[in-house]
């Protein structure tokens, strides 16, 4: 199972955010590349990179911030926040990110993912954010009432890479990953699911691991590494040993 620290963008600072929340912020560095740059140096295969002001804009805000981290290190890059058109993850692709994570346009333009997936195979994520198992959008500030699972159901056969599954509730706040939902999701696809949300130790983690049976390929996690409670280099050497 694959350890995926997420560097979250805001105003070209790297932060953490509580259940989603602009408002609630926690800023650890004023340097996101050289957050990746650490996670890298720990053993990160994958880098998470979220624009959290081009989720809320629309469009991406901080990529300044990004080619930086896309220069400096040599992890694979994923990058989600603003998705909302091919223009855009054509340019992604261009500036040297490996995979896009589509969230919002999921839900209101499931063409484009699809039309995507064929243009850029293995190279399309879609970000499912649920609160209570309903669809969050636009940078979480708006709950649908579209089921998480049917979402996921709708990109069965589109040959999305990998589905990212976040509870909103449980996310940046260190309470453990909903295991029931996450094992919910991940039973009803054949799509590998990440899970995200609520990471706070190695146990965590490990409790996720029996879900590697029905699909879940890796796990987010940001606050925990920021502020010490899991160690990346230990959990990665702990799950490959």
């Amino acid at each position: 199972m694959l350890i995926i620290p997420a560097v979250d963008i805001k105003n070209g600072r790297c932060v953490r955010l509580s259940q989603g929340r602009m408002v609630a912020e926690t800023v650890f560095s004023d340097n996101p590349a050289a957050m990746a740059k650490k996670w890298e140096d720990e053993g990160a295969e994958i880098i998470h990179v979220v624009d959290l002001d081009g989720a809320i804009e629309k469009s991406p805000q901080n990529l300044d911030s990004i080619k930086i981290i896309i220069d400096s290190v040599n992890a694979d890059i994923q990058v989600g926040g603003g998705i909302r058109n091919e223009r855009t993850i054509k340019m992604f692709f261009e500036i040297g990110v490996k995979r896009v994570v589509i969230g919002t346009e999921a839900i209101k333009n499931p063409t484009l993912v699809k039309d995507a997936c064929k243009a850029f195979p293995g190279r399309i994520v879609v970000g499912i954010d649920a609160r209570n198992g309903l669809v969050a959008i636009e940078g979480w500030t708006k709950t649908t009432q579209v089921n998480a699972v049917d979402l996921a159901k709708q990109f069965e056969d589109s040959g999305v890479a990998v589905i990212n599954f976040t509870d909103i509730y449980r996310d940046g706040m260190k309470t453990g990953p909903n295991i029931d939902e996450t094992r919910r999701l991940a039973e009803a696809v054949s799509t590998p699911v990440v899970a995200s949300g609520g990471v706070s130790s190695i146990e965590d983690i490990q409790n996720l691991l029996p879900l590697e049976a029905v699909g879940v390929v890796g796990v987010i996690t940001g606050r925990a590494l920021y502020s010490g409670s899991l160690n990346l280099k230990e959990a990665i050497e702990t799950l490959n040993g």
